[in-house]
This record gives C-alpha cells, structure tokens and sequence, in this order.
C-alpha cells in the first residue's frame, strides 16, 4: 500500500467513524486499488458498503480479497465481521481460522476464532481454541468465561481451582473480575455449589454496576414515552396466510432463542438471528422536527418503515423469516403499523426467574439494568407496564409464550405459536439438536443441547439470596 492509499484509508475509517459513509467509500476504493494482499482495508470497504446498503458489492470485495494468497491477520479478521454482517458465519470462521494461524501468538485471534466456533456449534473446537487464547495471554479474561459457557461442567472436569487461582492475583473491584467472576460462578452452578456461585455472581455484577454510567430512570423515561406516542388501538385482521415474518420478542434469557430454533427446523423457514433492522428502518422512516424521538417515530410514515425493513430482513432461502432481538418489544406498536401481517411472538417467564435469568449473565453493552437488584425491578416493572400497553393496544395480533410450557410441553406450545404464524407443523423441529444453523447469542451453546428444563428449577436453589430481589419487586407492584 502506497503512503497516499495509507491515508486515504485513515481518512476513509475516520469518515465511517462519523457516519459519513458516501463520502469515505471513494477514498476506501483508493485505498485498496491494485492491492494483491488482503489487509484491513478491504474489510473497511466491506464495511462502509454494507452501511450503504450495498451488500452484493461488499460481498464481491470479500470473496476477491479472500482469495488473495497473501493476507495480513488484522485483513482477515475485517474481513471476517463483514461475513457475519452479511449472515455468512461459515466464511467467517475461515477467515478467523486464517487469521489464528497467521498470528498463532495473538489472544484475540484465537478468541474470535473460538466465538465463531461457538457460534457454528463446534464447541470442542472452540474450548481448544479458549485454550489457546489463554495460553497466549493468561491476561485474556473474555477466554476463560466464553470456555466455561461451552458446556455443563461436571465434578471431575472444570476449570474451578484455576478460576480461583487467577482471581486470586486481582485486587477487589478492579474490571477483570467481572469475566472472571461470573465464569467461575457459571462453573460452581453447574456442579451444585450453588451459595459460593451465587457470592461470585454478586461480587461481578457489583463490579460491572460500579463501572456503568446508568441510571434506570432514563429507561423508565423511555418506555413510558413510546407507551405515550403509540397509544391508539391498532385495528387486528385475521392473517389469511403464512406470516412472511416472524418477530419473537421478549426479555433477555426469557427463552427467545429455544422458540427461534424450533421454528426455524420448520420448512421453508430461517432466521436473521438479532438485527437492528427494523430499528433502523424505523429511524429512516422519521420525520425531522423539534419533538423527542419517540414521537417523531411514531409519525413515520408506516408503509415506508415497512418496505424498507423488507428490504433489510429479504432472504431467498426462505418463505418466512424471524426476527429474534428481543428488544423490539420497544417497537410493537410500530411494527404493527408497518407490517400488519407480521407474526408477533411475545416469550414469558415468572419475574423472579426471569431477572435471575439477567443478574447470572454477563452482557455486552446491552442490558445495563441487570447487575443491581433494584435497577432490575425498577426496569422490570416498567418492561410489564408496557407490556400491558401492547396487550390492551394490539389485543389478539400478540401470542404469548410461557416460557416453562415451553421447556415441558414443547410440542403443544410450539405448535400452538407455529400455528398464530399460520407455519406447517412438524414434531420433529422441537429437536433443536438438529438445526445446524449459526446462533450468537448468549444460549449459542445451550441450543446444541436437546431441550433441558433444568433452569425451572435453578431458582429453588437460590430462593434465601433472591429474597432481596423479590422484595424490590414487590415494592414495584410484581407479584412474585
């Protein structure tokens, strides 16, 4: 790469960085003119076209610059992004396998590998690669609480004493005993040693807490308000047909992800797994003006948000597509409008064990209300009042799922919800076992697994400790 391609590429990535994409992509096409190595700069071409919309373009960069006999680990690693961005996962973990073995001695490179892994459900593949990732850099604590996710760990084989061992080196309070602590915690779970995990995830949820600028009442501020700007009753027509798109919502851990992959072992069905497209299309859609967001969301003209997510959301490969991020529960109101033949699946669990759900696991930057008991109630209480809202606006259009008849009659209820997206049934889709296809999300190795009902009963075991949860909840009106 030429000096002037050098720049033009920091001047492309700063551009992107503002979100100025059309005026970074001419100084990105220079950037990797005549290049023959794969580098970062054609995965940043990748990316500023794939924010542009131009996905088939982004797709003939990665597939020219894949084939490149020479490549730079940091080139395949952008790469590899740009694949999963595309919903290519299988792509990507070659390209993050070539990028491990051209930086064998670099922890990242063997962490993003082992996600992919995750991802693909090669968990032993991916715990070799955790190894890996730690023997690299033993500082590298994302690795050890991806590897303790990978599997059930049992009396006779777990990483335990070693979690103990590194956590014994960290001063209290300091940010890697946050991974740390809620591998190790995840880990004494397993094996029954339920009052020393539950002392390891409150000790990492403090710390993450205490490391967050976060105050609930400005969640609280913002459910109101769509509950405000959406309050019409949205008129409910019977849906003829099969629903082109399957929206599954609820919070996190509720059981979305078991619903989504028992679907989409349905013909003729598959899942775009968690996007932001519909909130994308909805801000697309908005209006400019000196009202708050949320109202001037609600003005957007419906049948614009709605084309522009079927743009977003189009795959030839299926007949019906779902959509499973579990916070477009904010958008109810407007995904009805938009898209009225939309199948609305709504995931239920019992308040406490849905938050203990949340407190036990470590999120990215998602869900910051779940590492405090009173930050959790407080969202909790406001998540079920708009919850009510959606219910008296949307009446019928919404098929809630309860989460245990899920776990213990699979069958019955997924059927019934198959049957509300008017889909074909078949028994054999609750085998989700089976279904080979990509899952990143926080379940992505438990969804390997043939449907367990363990988690019903996790709460018993931490019943004396949830006491203070239950009281915040109760204060907030939540029956428990």
């Amino acid at each position: 790469m030429s000096p002037e391609q050098s720049q033009a590429h920091v001047q492309a990535h700063e551009l992107m960085r503002a979100g100025r994409h059309a005026q970074a992509l001419p100084l990105a096409r220079k950037a990797v003119a005549g290049l023959s190595r794969c580098t970062p700069a054609q995965g940043l071409l990748a990316a500023i076209l794939l924010n542009l919309g131009q996905d088939r373009e982004a797709l003939s960069v990665i597939e020219a610059a894949s084939a490149l006999p020479e490549a730079d680990a940091a080139g395949c690693d952008t790469l590899a992004h740009a694949c999963l961005r595309l919903d290519r996962p299988v792509e990507a973990n070659a390209l993050y396998r070539r990028a491990a073995n051209l930086a064998p001695h670099a922890a990242g490179a063997w962490y993003n590998l082992a996600a992919s892994e995750r991802g693909l459900g090669h968990l032993e593949a991916a715990e070799a690669a955790c190894d890996r990732a730690i023997a690299c850099d033993p500082a590298h604590y994302s690795s050890y609480l991806l590897r303790s996710e990978l599997r059930v760990q049992k009396p006779e084989a777990n990483h335990v004493e070693s979690l103990r061992a590194v956590l014994a080196t960290l001063p209290p309070g300091s940010p890697p005993r946050v991974p740390l602590g809620y591998a190790l915690a995840k880990e004494l779970d397993d094996i029954g040693a339920y009052d020393e995990a539950f002392g390891w995830f409150a000790e990492a949820a403090a710390v993450r807490r205490r490391h967050l600028a976060y105050d609930v009442a400005t969640d609280e501020h913002k459910l109101a308000r769509i509950a405000e700007v959406f309050a019409p009753v949205i008129p409910t027509t019977p849906r003829k047909d099969r629903a082109k798109f399957v929206f599954i919502i609820g919070l996190p851990r509720s059981g979305t992800t078991l619903l989504e992959r028992v679907l989409s072992n349905l013909p003729g069905v598959a899942s775009n797994g968690e996007t932001d497209n519909f909130a994308r299309a909805l801000l697309s859609a908005t209006p400019p003006g000196s009202e708050d967001i949320f109202a001037r969301a609600a003005r957007a003209d419906p049948a614009l948000v709605g084309a522009t997510y079927a743009r977003l959301a189009e795959r030839r490969d299926a007949e019906t597509v779902i959509e499973k991020l579990p916070m477009n529960y904010l958008y109810l109101g407007a995904i009805r409008q938009a898209l009225p033949d939309a199948a609305l699946l709504v995931l239920r669990r019992p308040a406490l064990d849905s938050c203990f759900a949340m407190f036990r696991t470590l999120f990215g930057e998602a869900y910051p209300f779940s590492y405090n008991f009173n930050d959790l109630a407080r969202y909790y209480a406001a998540y079920d009042r708009l919850m009510d809202h959606w219910r008296d606006r949307l009446g019928g259009a919404l098929h809630e799922v309860d989460y245990a008849s899920l776990v213990t009659e699979p069958e019955t209820t997924s059927s019934s919800a198959a049957a509300h997206c008017g889909l074909p049934w078949q028994d054999k889709a609750t085998a989700i076992e089976t279904n080979r296809a990509a899952s990143f999300t926080a379940s992505a190795a438990q969804v390997r697994r043939p449907i367990y009902r363990t988690s019903l009963d996790r709460i018993g075991h931490y019943r004396d400790q949830l006491e203070p949860l239950a009281k915040a909840l109760r204060a907030h009106g939540i029956g428990v």
